[in-house]
């Protein structure tokens, strides 16, 4: 097989043409519905549904500014935004650890899993946003409230996949662990744990999308600030517009933090990316 062949300017050509094909193919179906929402919703149609141009001026007006001083962000950025993401990455990461940690526990340790299976079950069956009465009981209109509801609502994916991820450990690598005698510390971090890996971030995954709509939950009906806190005012105060933006603005947070854990977690797993690459070549 002959290996390392430049390629022809056809090939090249196709090779440049496919990446823009590919953008136009994920954003089209988004400029259509931006363009469809401007046409139905003229200025002057509706106070509450006013087209997507103003809704995108007061995005960019609202919370950026051309200042590197104040890192290009608006005042009203560092109020509300920066609180809110204080609260996500505070109560996500809580779960997180809460939810990996007991679940290599009960993954591995099978008799406290069977007892406490029940309790977990019931945990999961449980919407979050029930327990908001009684967080704000305990904690008061405060941020740890918010971090509260976040870490308490996040932690049942992480939990679950992770449990799952340890008792789906393929028994072949388990005998051949044995086989080398490895210890149980270095079984636990050189097989269970990279075994695990993928069911574990997928858990995280998950809980980083709740973690993100009960941030706003948590803010629309207790908080003093944050971007919850923003559309209940704006809500309130009659200004439609600033509602929207703050709703675009949730909506662009949650692309960028999934994009970015996506980030982490093509680096993290890259070596399952590669063995499955070359499982496909052979």
């Amino acid at each position: 097989m002959v290996t390392g062949r430049p390629l022809g300017p056809r090939a090249a050509a196709r090779g440049w043409l496919e990446r823009p094909i590919r953008v136009l193919g994920a954003i089209w179906l988004a400029v259509v519905l931006l363009v469809a929402w401007e046409l139905k919703f003229r200025p002057g149609e509706s106070v509450f549904m006013p087209p997507m141009s103003a809704i995108l001026g007061a995005f960019v007006q609202q919370w950026f500014v051309l200042d590197p001083g104040q890192l290009f962000v608006t005042d009203h950025f560092q109020t509300n935004a920066v609180p809110s993401l204080l609260r996500l990455a505070q109560g996500w990461t809580i779960a997180a650890a809460i939810g990996i940690g007991a679940g290599l526990v009960l993954g591995i340790w099978r008799p406290a899993l069977a007892f406490l299976n029940p309790l977990i079950r019931f945990g999961m069956s449980t919407p979050s946003t029930a327990l908001l009465p009684i967080v704000i009981v305990v904690f008061g209109i405060t941020s740890s409230m918010n971090v509260a509801l976040i870490a308490m609502g996040s932690t049942w994916s992480v939990l679950i996949n992770t449990i799952d991820g340890v008792r789906s450990l393929d028994p072949t690598m388990i005998n051949a662990a044995r086989s080398l005698r490895l210890g149980r510390s270095a079984f636990f971090w050189r097989v269970l744990l990279p075994s695990a890996s993928p069911q574990i971030f997928a858990g995280l995954r998950i809980s980083l999308g709740i973690a993100l709509i009960l941030m706003v939950v948590s803010e629309l009906y207790a908080a003093t600030s944050g971007i919850g806190h923003v559309m209940v005012f704006a809500k309130t105060t009659f200004r439609f517009v600033d509602m929207w933006s703050a709703i675009v603005f949730v909506g662009v947070l949650g692309l960028l933090l999934n994009g970015l854990f996506g980030l982490v977690e093509a680096r993290v797993l890259r070596w399952k990316l590669e063995s499955s690459r070359g499982a496909g070549g052979s």
